[in-house]
């Protein structure tokens, strides 16, 4: 398992996006719920506990709400009279997991301080969380965002990420948020831990030639050609509940289970840093670290915009 670090780079980070929103703190519930950090870690620890890829799933939940709208929870809203949620855009429809999780942290959270952390900040810290319980590192999560009162199925299906994604388009869609190639490169090392789903990489399977055909013929069998859409594979072979560098050293043995994670070293101007990634796993997380402080801080809502809700699937009344 790899080690777990607290990566001090963050330190510096955390002051380049504290200059960006002056308005987030690490200390931003030391009064009001000081105690909130424990309360998150608790219920996270209890759900990984009972299932290890509850910790991939919450990352994965993060990173779908903070693409679309900025990082305001509006991935958590249920549809209303008056929008279409995000639940069913196509990249979440079916596969976006830890929502119950999320809804017993808000539920402890609120039995200590009631109306008083967003459903926004506890995301940010349960996704924390769950890659530190994994193995991976730690770092100090900037707090005051506030919840958003609406959602946006439209921008859920344009603004995120594919499987089926070439480069070009990762790194145009990484920009779009403000985040650097290597952000983007550093980000997709989330998939050291997690499944997918038979229908986002069977054509990767079948059809390309960037993939070595023992690894192609052994996804097979739980992936036929037709049928078993819904089959799960682990996005990492070597170890799926751990977060370790073994997703990049996968990628140079032409092992990436997406077409978007081969993309990463097929030739292109992630090849470097892939390999830099697989054979060193403290510059992986530490460049992780970086890349997710940098995404949490993506058009946080603060000061009274939006709200802080009472259940995280529903606006206030």
């Amino acid at each position: 398992m790899a080690s777990i670090i607290f990566v001090t780079l963050s330190v510096l980070s955390l002051f380049l996006c504290a200059g960006t929103d002056a308005q987030l703190s690490a200390n931003f519930y030391s009064t009001s719920c000081p105690n909130v950090e424990t309360i998150v870690r608790n219920a996270m620890t209890t759900a990984v506990n009972n299932e290890a890829r509850m910790g991939a799933s919450i990352l994965r939940l993060s990173f779908h709400d903070c693409f679309v709208q900025g990082c305001d929870a509006s991935v958590l809203l249920d549809d209303t009279a008056s929008f279409t949620g995000e639940k069913t855009a196509l990249p979440n429809a079916g596969s976006l997991r830890g929502f119950d999780v999320i809804d017993t942290i808000k539920a402890d959270v609120e039995a200590a301080c009631n109306a008083t952390v967003s459903c926004a900040d506890i995301l940010a810290l349960a996704a924390r969380d769950g890659v530190f319980l994994l193995g991976g590192p730690s770092w100090t999560v900037l707090l005051g965002r506030r919840d958003s009162t609406t959602a946006s199925l439209t921008d859920a299906n344009n603004d995120l990420p594919s499987p089926f994604s070439d480069l070009s388009t990762l790194l145009t869609l990484f920009s779009n948020k403000g985040l650097s190639a290597t952000d983007m490169t550093a980000l997709s090392g989330a998939h050291t831990i997690g499944q997918g789903r038979c229908f986002l990489f069977r054509s990767h399977i079948y059809n390309e030639t960037d993939i070595n055909s023992t690894f192609a013929a052994s996804l097979q069998a739980n992936c036929p050609f037709s049928g078993g859409d819904n089959n799960l594979a682990p996005i990492d072979l070597q170890t799926p509940t751990t977060f370790d560098n073994d997703y990049y050293q996968n990628l140079l043995s032409q092992e990436g289970l997406f077409h978007s994670d081969q993309e990463l070293f097929n030739g292109g101007s992630q090849d470097a840093l892939t390999q830099t990634y697989a054979n060193d796993f403290s510059q992986f997380s530490s460049d992780f670290v970086t890349a997710m402080i940098n995404m949490a801080n993506i058009s946080p809502l603060t000061g009274t915009a939006g709200e802080i809700r009472l259940t995280c699937s529903a606006i206030n009344s």
